[in-house]
C-alpha cells in the first residue's frame, strides 16, 4: 500500500488507520503493516475466539493463573476459586480490561494460557492477519506478542460479525454478580474506558462511536481501537498504536475519524 498518499502531520502516533466498512476502503494509513505491541487491543481476539468457541453459559471457576501481579496491570479483580460465567468473564475483560478475566477464559477453553494463544493465532491466520503473533491472552508485554493495525482491523472487523460482541463493547458499566470459593455472594461494576463513550471527548459532529478497545504499556505507549457509525448507518474501523500519552491518543483518533466528516 502507498502510503505516501495518506501524509498528515496531525497524526503523530507511531502507527493509525482508518477503514470503511460498507465501501471496503483504506481512508488513511500510517505505517499500517508495522509490528508493534498490541496492549490489551489483544482481548478483542481473546473475545473473538471465546464468544465464537466457548459457551457463554459456561460457569468458569478462577484459577492460579489469574492472579497478576505485574505493577500497573489493569484487573476487574477476580480471585481463585470465584465462580462467574464466562458471558460475565467477558464484560471483566472488555470493560475494565481486566488480564485476570483474560487469564480464566483461556484457562478455561484450553487448559492453559499457551493453549489459547495458540488458538488466537489459529484464528488470526484464518482472518488472513499475517503480522500477528500472540503469546497470551492479555496483552501484557513480550517481545513475541505483536501485531499490525492492519491486522486489528481483520479481528476487530471479524468480531463486530457477532452480535454479542457488539453488546459487549457498547456497554459502558455493567453489574456483577457471583459466588466467592467460599460461597459468598460478590458483587462488582465494571466501567469501559473509552473516553468517547464516557462522555470525556466528543466525537466530530455527525458520528457516532459504538464501541471499541483502549490498550496501554510501557513497550506499547497509548493505543485504541474503535467502531463508528455516520448519519447513514454507515461503519468504520479507526486505529491508532503507540500514542504518547492519553490526550495525544485521543486527539490523533479525533483527527483521523475527523476524514470520516470531513
Amino acid at each position: 500500500m502507498d502510503e505516501s498518499r495518506f501524509q498528515d502531520d496531525s497524526i503523530h502516533s507511531e502507527a493509525a488507520a482508518l477503514f470503511s466498512l460498507n465501501d471496503k476502503e483504506v481512508m488513511f494509513s500510517k505505517n499500517a503493516f508495522e509490528r508493534l505491541y498490541p496492549a490489551s487491543i489483544t482481548k478483542v481476539m481473546t473475545a473473538l475466539v471465546a464468544i465464537k468457541y466457548g459457551r457463554l453459559t459456561d460457569v468458569v471457576t478462577v484459577t492460579d493463573e489469574a492472579v497478576i501481579t505485574e505493577a500497573g496491570a489493569s484487573l476487574c479483580h477476580i480471585k481463585p476459586g470465584d465462580k462467574l460465567t464466562m458471558d460475565q468473564l467477558l464484560y471483566g475483560l472488555m470493560l475494565p480490561s481486566g488480564n485476570d478475566a483474560g487469564a480464566a477464559i483461556a484457562v478455561h477453553m484450553a487448559g492453559s494460557l499457551e493453549g489459547f494463544s495458540e488458538m488466537m493465532n489459529e484464528e488470526a491466520k484464518k482472518i488472513g492477519a499475517t503480522g500477528t503473533h500472540f503469546m497470551n491472552p492479555h496483552g501484557l508485554s513480550n517481545e513475541n506478542h505483536y501485531t499490525t493495525a492492519y491486522d486489528l482491523y481483520l479481528i476487530f472487523n471479524e468480531a463486530l460479525k457477532l452480535p454479542k460482541f457488539r453488546e459487549i463493547i457498547g456497554t459502558t458499566s455493567y453489574y456483577a454478580e457471583y459466588e466467592s470459593g467460599s460461597g459468598e455472594k460478590v458483587n462488582q461494576t465494571w466501567k469501559g474506558g473509552n473516553w468517547y463513550m464516557t462522555g470525556e471527548r466528543e466525537e466530530p459532529q455527525g458520528l457516532t462511536v459504538f464501541g471499541g478497545k483502549t490498550g496501554t504499556t510501557k513497550a506499547a505507549g497509548y493505543c485504541l481501537i474503535m467502531g463508528s457509525k455516520d448519519e447513514s448507518d454507515r461503519e468504520y474501523i479507526s486505529v491508532v498504536l503507540k500514542a504518547d500519552s492519553r490526550p495525544a491518543l485521543y486527539e490523533n483518533m479525533t483527527n483521523i475519524i475527523n476524514k470520516i466528516v470531513n
